[in-house]
């Protein structure tokens, strides 16, 4: 046998035992697929029958299923500057949000003489206030919101107390729902914190600017707020709230007003109310006196100006 005539033959061989042994490989792997697909069947069939009779565990599963899905196909929630501003992490006042009362001395003029006139009319400890006032001009200048309807919504809706609570569970110092708007408090640490000053205030306004947003004004928005959007009339709430906001932005402008003047009104049709009709013994307001932090641009309107 001539060396090229072996050469061929052992080629041909080992061809021959490759093919073989694949083939063996092929057949082996086509059984066992078959097998597990047997199997597989056979525990899906199974697992069928077993939860056919518990509708406990099909109705758990079915949740965690949904929820799974739900949790993938929904996109991140954006955060807008304004919302951030809302949020406990704000990195630029991280110390500031922690503390529950300030030194009136350390704000600014208007801060200051605001502070010093709501804890004198509501009978409050001034320092807690000015941390209050100090917190409202920080998020209303980052929200865009005035800071003194802010701090009117709190006086008519809890006179300052933020341990305050609704028959229907309207809870703190800007009577929030906290059952309704839980997932608000998840990033100040649980609903719990309805009962801390600081981050009651900072979800109240989050409410607050949703209903002016949805109401499409300030007016109707108060409506929105105090549960009264599909009524009438509101008892006089949206006209309340005005009116004290009228009072601190007067404060804030250097006048002096009593601090007695009452905060009941009459009851009125939303038509009254809807033209801010003034309250009994209620300081006429001058139209001189722009929004706080704000200054006449001679046109009518107003400019804004960053201030505290």
């Amino acid at each position: 046998m001539t060396e090229p005539q072996w050469w061929q033959r052992m080629t041909d061989a080992v061809r021959h035992s490759a093919g073989v042994f694949l083939r063996d490989v092929g057949r082996g792997l086509l059984d066992v697929s078959h097998n597990m697909l047997a199997l597989v069947g056979l525990v899906v069939v199974t697992a069928t029958i077993f939860l056919a009779g518990r509708a406990d565990l099909r109705a758990s599963i079915e949740q965690q299923a949904y929820g799974w899905l739900q949790a993938r196909l929904a996109p991140p929630d954006a955060v807008s500057p304004a919302d951030d501003a809302l949020l406990p992490e704000d990195p630029a006042n991280a110390n500031l949000a922690q503390a529950l009362a300030v030194d009136p001395k350390t704000l600014s003029r208007q801060q200051a003489v605001v502070t010093n006139w709501l804890a004198r009319r509501y009978r409050v400890a001034p320092e807690p206030v000015a941390r209050l006032v100090q917190e409202a001009w920080h998020v209303g200048q980052r929200t865009g919101m005035d800071p003194t309807l802010i701090l009117a919504v709190v006086a008519i809706e809890s006179n300052f107390n933020p341990f305050a609570q609704s028959p229907v569970g309207a809870q703190g110092l800007m009577q929030v729902m906290t059952r309704v708007h839980n997932q608000k408090y998840e990033a100040f640490g649980g609903t719990l914190a309805a009962f801390d000053p600081v981050s009651n205030l900072r979800v109240g306004v989050q409410v607050l600017r949703e209903c002016i947003s949805r109401a499409g004004g300030i007016e109707a928005g108060l409506r929105y707020y105090v549960g009264a959007a599909n009524s009438d009339a509101d008892g006089g709430y949206a006209v309340r709230v005005l009116a004290e906001q009228d009072r601190l932005r007067r404060v804030a402008a250097g006048q002096n007003i009593s601090v007695y003047t009452s905060n009941a009104v009459a009851a009125a049709p939303a038509e009254a109310a809807s033209h801010a009709t003034p309250l009994p013994n209620a300081e006429p307001a001058p139209k001189t006196v722009p929004p706080v932090g704000q200054l006449p641009d001679g046109k009518g309107e107003h400019v804004a100006l960053v201030t505290g």
